[in-house]
């Protein structure tokens, strides 16, 4: 008889719970406080016979927290949880559990456990593996289950599990070719959850090493090593670059001679206060090329709060767009026609935003589409550049056509096609959508971009944009703030987005200060922003010499105010505050 997925001739609630018990305080099992949370819950709610309940949204509530709006399709979380925490009990049981009698695996397609037991064995007798995805067991989307026992008889069960060692190098080969995938991945998710995409070889490579222990204690030690995990849970999803564990290599053995960098670090505990030391070191000569510090207190969100808090801070200041690995070797690398050179090229334009610039970026990413068509990545680059051309046209000398935005949204889709998770695929969608007047698609493409990857900077400051312009100013503003904060985008580029959102509040000589920290010259639209504070302030002389500016240097905005106006501001209200503020500066506006 069976119960609660359990085969109850050979085993009971009580041994399970006992080897949950093993599992959880083994030093072998490398996991972070919320995925112990995650395998806590999924086997607790499978023993008291509620399997059928185990869906993400539920263990998104109980475990991370989530609330009742929490979409799986927008916010992959348990989703990843999942699949780290697959790859961990397979570590588990080929290491510290390789002679346990009790094998808890999740099998992929659902989230509720299977409990099997080493057939022939005594509960003192345990001798033998299985792997997660053996043939004698079964999920579906609905997290429904079948045991080995269940399924299969006892003599057939005798087979499989003897000997003991065939199931330890089958499980090994599992871990062997999920190790070999993740040197090969595009970064956005876990390797063992997606396909790779050509290219990837390319991208800048970073070693994340595991972070050091300087203070006494487990507590020090675990610390540590979530960190670890969590820094690289956080980096992988960064799709610009690719994380690894070890020295990658080629077919012949020998190390690769591609740009490497590795990420070192270390944990201290005074009392409740963690503090985290973090350096990025260029392999080839050992140079530390950035490095920093990180301090929180424990007791204000707890350990695990913090120390995802921290391990999100780190990757984001190494990984984000325009951060130290894209200003690292630039000069060295530029110049070469592969995916890495090209990455280099557009952020370099995007931070000097010439047309010189722009044309040597957008020639390399056409080139990259041709050798390397599966490359999400490099197809959203280019989408954007194209983009550019229409958004930065007064910058660029460019046309803003239809035609040269429907090329951009066409890259766009093609980008999420080839990589439905890419955040910066959907960064390029949603900005593609927003300037083809559909604020609706642009936001659900925002959302998913920013639920992939929460820590790329640019993607939740572009989001946090049109977010604002739609006319979601609290909501928008907040990421706009928190972008500024982390240093996002080329310089000045989000301090205009700052000083639309005090504008839009009332607080004009905020506004005014936001705007005078921005680029002016990044983009005549910013001269634009601060011409209308200005008018609204009454600053009629200072208002004069941006207008004299727009004149002299954009003279092509001159007539077209209201329509980029409108293509911006998507509410009535808004675009009408904006306008009064131009006509307030002296400008009457067609």
């Amino acid at each position: 008889m069976t119960s609660a997925g359990i085969n109850r001739v050979t085993t009971s609630q009580e041994e399970v719970q006992q080897q949950l018990e093993r599992i959880l305080s083994s030093r072998e099992f490398r996991l972070p406080e919320r995925a112990r949370r995650f395998l806590e819950f999924v086997v607790t709610e499978t023993l008291e016979g509620r399997r059928d309940y185990l869906k993400a949204f539920t263990i998104a509530q109980a475990v991370f927290g989530r609330d009742a709006n929490f979409d799986a399709q927008q916010d992959p979380c348990v989703r990843i949880e999942a699949g780290r925490l697959r790859r961990e009990l397979e570590h588990y049981y080929l290491t510290a559990g390789d002679a346990d009698r009790i094998i808890i695996t999740i099998p992929k397609g659902g989230y509720a456990p299977v409990f099997d037991v080493v057939s022939g064995a005594e509960p003192t007798d345990r001798s033998a593996l299985e792997k997660s995805d053996r043939p004698g067991s079964s999920g579906d989307d609905n997290g429904q289950i079948t045991t080995a026992a269940d399924t299969i008889g006892r003599e057939q069960a005798d087979r499989r599990f003897w000997p003991g060692r065939y199931w330890l190098l089958a499980a090994g080969a599992v871990i062997v070719l999920a190790s070999a995938a993740a040197l090969l991945r595009q970064v956005g998710l876990p390797s063992a959850e997606r396909e790779t995409t050509s290219g990837a070889d390319n991208r800048p490579t970073i070693i994340v090493e595991r972070f050091e222990s300087v203070s006494d204690g487990s507590l020090a030690s675990d610390i540590s090593r979530g960190m670890t995990d969590d820094i690289i849970e956080k980096l992988v999803r960064f799709n610009d670059i690719v994380v690894v564990t070890d020295m990658p290599r080629n077919k012949y053995g020998e190390a690769s001679s591609r740009p490497l960098y590795a990420l070192q670090g270390s944990v201290r505990i005074e009392g409740s206060k963690l503090r985290s030391t973090a350096r990025l070191v260029r392999r080839a000569d050992a140079a530390v090329i950035w490095a920093s510090d990180y301090d929180a207190d424990m007791k204000v969100q707890g350990i695990p709060k913090t120390q995802a808090s921290l391990a999100g801070d780190i990757a984001t200041a190494v990984a984000r767009p325009f951060g130290v690995m894209f200003q690292t070797d630039t000069a060295a690398i530029a110049g070469s026609a592969d995916a890495l050179s090209c990455v280099l090229s557009y952020y370099s334009y995007r931070s000097e935003m010439t047309m010189q610039a722009h044309e040597v970026a957008k020639s390399c990413l056409q080139q990259a589409v041709k050798k390397m068509p599966a490359d999400s990545n490099i197809v959203a680059l280019l989408s954007l550049i194209h983009l550019d051309e229409f958004r930065f046209s007064y910058q660029l000398h460019t046309k803003s056509t239809a035609a040269t935005l429907s090329l951009a949204k066409e890259l766009a889709e093609q980008a999420v096609r080839l990589d439905p998770r890419n955040a910066r695929a959907l960064q390029a969608l949603m900005l593609a959508n927003f300037f083809d007047n559909d604020p609706a698609g642009a936001l659900s493409a925002g959302a998913a971009a920013y639920a992939s990857n929460p820590n790329d900077t640019e993607v939740a400051g572009e989001y946090g944009l049109r977010l604002s312009m739609s006319g979601k100013w609290d909501q928008g503003c907040t990421l706009i703030s928190e972008a500024v904060g982390k240093n996002a985008g080329p310089r000045g580029y989000y301090e205009v987005g700052m000083a639309l959102c005090a504008f839009m509040r009332g607080d004009t000589q905020a506004a005014e200060l936001w705007s005078r920290m921005s680029d002016l010259n990044y983009n005549p639209m910013h001269r634009l922003v601060l011409l209308s504070i200005l008018g609204t302030l009454g600053k009629k002389q200072e208002a004069a010499e941006q207008l004299d500016w727009i004149r002299r240097e954009a003279p092509a905005l001159m007539p077209n105010i209201r329509q980029e106006v409108a293509r911006r501001l998507a509410r009535t209200e808004d675009q009408k505050r904006f306008l009064s503020g131009i006509e307030a500066a002296g400008l009457s506006v067609q």
